[in-house]
């Protein structure tokens, strides 16, 4: 179990270094600069921040509820196809969620974005605390971006959310400078 411990101790460690590269673009600036949209694409900081927090606390749920915590059904009557060429004629709540993660909202602002990805961290720090066994495995659930059978451990989560976390602070990164010719390191 010592390994175990030492291998959860670095690998939240990785985690925390991930979340502070990407909370840190934000320092001192306005929820309006949070929510602005500095290059072609439509990410904003505040979005960003708010995308991972949610990813993080699904996966997590995963690891403790299994594919259930993570349901991509449509509608019915919708397809895959319809859904890939935005031509759906409804869209599933968790597409709308996760399409609202990727912006600010009227009602968001900085202190509370971060708030709730400090409160998402802390579920995170908890929830592995309690897992006994890093490789303990559940299936992923059915999407079509998911190989059929294909399976995730706990760890396999947690270099996920790392890896999609450091990916996202470079995108902040790159959003910051374009507000405010400010580099968040």
């Amino acid at each position: 179990m010592a390994t175990n411990s030492s291998e959860r101790t670095d690998l939240l460690a990785a985690l925390a270094t991930a979340r502070s590269a990407l909370t840190n673009t934000v320092r001192g600036l306005s929820d309006e600069q949070l929510g602005e949209h500095p290059t072609v694409s439509s990410l904003s900081l505040g979005g960003l921040i708010k995308h991972v927090a949610s990813t993080e606390e699904a996966w997590l749920r995963f690891v403790v509820d299994g594919p259930s915590a993570m349901s991509f059904d449509l509608p019915a009557g919708v397809t895959w196809a319809d859904f890939a060429a935005g031509t759906a004629t409804e869209y599933p709540q968790w597409a709308i969620d996760r399409e609202n993660d990727f912006r600010m909202l009227p009602c968001d602002t900085a202190a509370g974005i971060l708030a709730a990805y400090e409160r998402v961290a802390a579920r995170t720090a908890a929830t592995l605390a309690a897992v006994p066994d890093l490789s303990a495995t559940h299936p992923l659930p059915e999407a079509p971006w998911h190989e059929p059978g294909t399976v995730r451990s706990v760890r396999g989560v947690l270099m996920h959310v790392i890896a999609e976390t450091a990916q996202h602070a470079g995108h902040a990164d790159i959003l910051r400078e374009s507000i405010d010719g400010q580099k968040s390191t």
